[in-house]
């Protein structure tokens, strides 16, 4: 019988290298030092597979691309159906207003330094290249993705594996400077010593939970398993909003056909951002399930997990899928404008979280680094050295601020295709617009940032650390 396997090869060789990267991680020290994510570990595994023997096979490994484009979705649907955490008493001082302001810090400094190194390469590269670094290090690898391949219908021939470069570099500056400034911080006083106590604990260490030790719950059941099982449920809701995302889109698509070429090709540009459509789609099912009083059928620890698999297939699969000849090509300017941008976040995140929060700043620090450079999930794992049950407030104000910044980043989002209209219109004009809305995203965190940080906002402007 003539089925595809396709799909098992690409999930088998993903499934592989992420068994292997969680062995990895449990038996060698390195892996553990500077946690990094068994994700990681398991795209660059299977990276020469895909690109050399593969291919030696007659093997195309563009499915795989389509599958992290699918799981980047699922995963921002199943966060998104998510109940929103609960308004938590003494939560004061701008902690969810600033977890977002340093979210959008990154958004805006990233995406001016990388179209301001773009103007040096001009007209030899594409004029949206430098956008991969907000792309890449602040949204990650599964937008990276998505959005590069909108590019490469519109000239930019390789756009979505330089994206997942970008991404996967972002990753390593999350992993090797979040560290760093874990161990600089306790060198200069920024964080006392026992906050690290987490250190020595072996299950986040290893990644693996010991044999005696007690297993927690990452689940719980809605359903009786009699007539379904739960987690059946949950994923049947998901998938079912992601099909109601796919008729939104398409009754989108349908509509902009009218317009002619400008509608249609606006209309391919949509689809490489469906994950913002896919998260409006989540958020207004989660709205009528509410209404209708059946909100209680889902469970956010289940929806986690859906999105937290969907989290680490992605990312794995998005560096496999990296393909290393058009990245040799562009080598130079990919490693110029990375290495500036890790620096740069580097810096400028522990300098405006010291000023800007008035409380666990070192923590928001590292929270806001990880997802800077990373993902919410690098984000977390930082957080968890100096805070490893979240006993602080950090990620419940992360979790708050997220919708927040959400809707603030639409705008950024949609125009982010601006510079590679330039490319297709043969004109500046789109690029030079997109550098201004950047550049009000940066007056906006400004702003909010001399709000929350008041008498702080410019004190000691040479310390890297301030305190008082």
């Amino acid at each position: 019988m003539d089925f595809s396997w396709k799909p098992v090869i690409d999930a088998g060789a993903i499934s592989i290298a992420l068994v292997a990267a969680t062995f990895l991680r449990a038996r060698v020290r390195f892996f553990q030092k500077y946690l990094i994510p068994n994700a990681l570990t398991a795209g660059f595994l299977p990276l020469p597979v895909y690109n050399y023997l593969f291919p030696a096979l007659g093997y195309d490994q563009n499915n795989l691309g389509e599958l992290v484009y699918h799981l980047l979705n699922i995963s921002f649907i199943s966060m998104s159906l998510r109940s929103s955490p609960p308004k938590l008493k003494g939560h004061k001082g701008g902690g969810v207003l600033g977890m977002s302001t340093g979210i959008l810090l990154g958004y805006a400094t990233q995406a001016l330094l990388g179209l301001t190194l773009t103007l040096f390469f001009l007209p030899k590269m594409f004029p949206a290249f430098g956008l991969f670094l907000p792309l890449g290090f602040a949204l990650g690898p599964g937008q990276a993705f998505a959005i590069g391949k909108g590019w490469e219908t519109m000239g930019f021939s390789g756009a979505s594996s330089i994206g997942l470069t970008f991404a996967a570099i972002g990753y390593l500056w999350a992993s090797f400077g979040g560290m760093y400034l874990i161990n600089h911080g306790l060198k200069k006083g920024w964080l006392k010593s026992e906050l690290l106590s987490s250190m020595q604990n072996r299950s986040m260490l290893t990644g693996i939970v010991g044999r005696e030790e007690p297993k927690p719950v990452g689940a719980r059941l809605t359903t009786d398993n009699e007539a379904i099982d739960s987690f059946s449920f949950h994923g049947a809701a998901v998938l079912l909003t992601y099909f109601l995302s796919f008729l939104l889109l398409s009754g989108i698509t349908f509509g902009l056909s009218f317009l002619g070429k400008a509608g249609r090709d606006l209309a391919v540009n949509l689809w490489g951002i469906n994950f913002i459509f896919s998260s409006i789609t989540a958020i207004i099912m989660r709205k009528i399930i509410e209404a209708i009083r059946i909100d209680h059928l889902l469970d956010n620890e289940t929806l986690s997990r859906i999105s937290g698999f969907s989290v680490d297939f992605m990312v794995a699969g998005s560096i496999a899928a990296i393909s290393l000849v058009f990245v040799t090509t562009f080598w130079f300017p990919i490693l110029l404008m990375s290495t500036l941008c890790g620096i740069m976040t580097t810096i400028i995140v522990p300098w405006f979280c010291s000023r800007m929060f008035r409380d666990y700043q070192f923590e928001r620090m590292l929270m806001i680094y990880g997802v800077s450079t990373g993902t919410l999930s690098t984000g977390l794992a930082l957080l968890r050295v100096i805070d490893p049950e979240f006993k602080t407030k950090v990620a419940s104000d992360y979790m708050l601020s997220a919708g927040l910044t959400f809707l603030l980043a639409i705008p950024f989002i949609l125009a982010i295709n601006l510079p590679a209209q330039a490319a297709v219109q043969g004109t500046m004009v789109p690029f030079w617009i997109m550098m201004g809305i950047a550049f009000l995203y940066l007056v906006y965190v400004l702003v909010t940032y001399g709000i929350l940080a008041g008498r702080k906002t410019l004190a000691r402007p040479a310390s890297w650390w301030f305190t008082e």
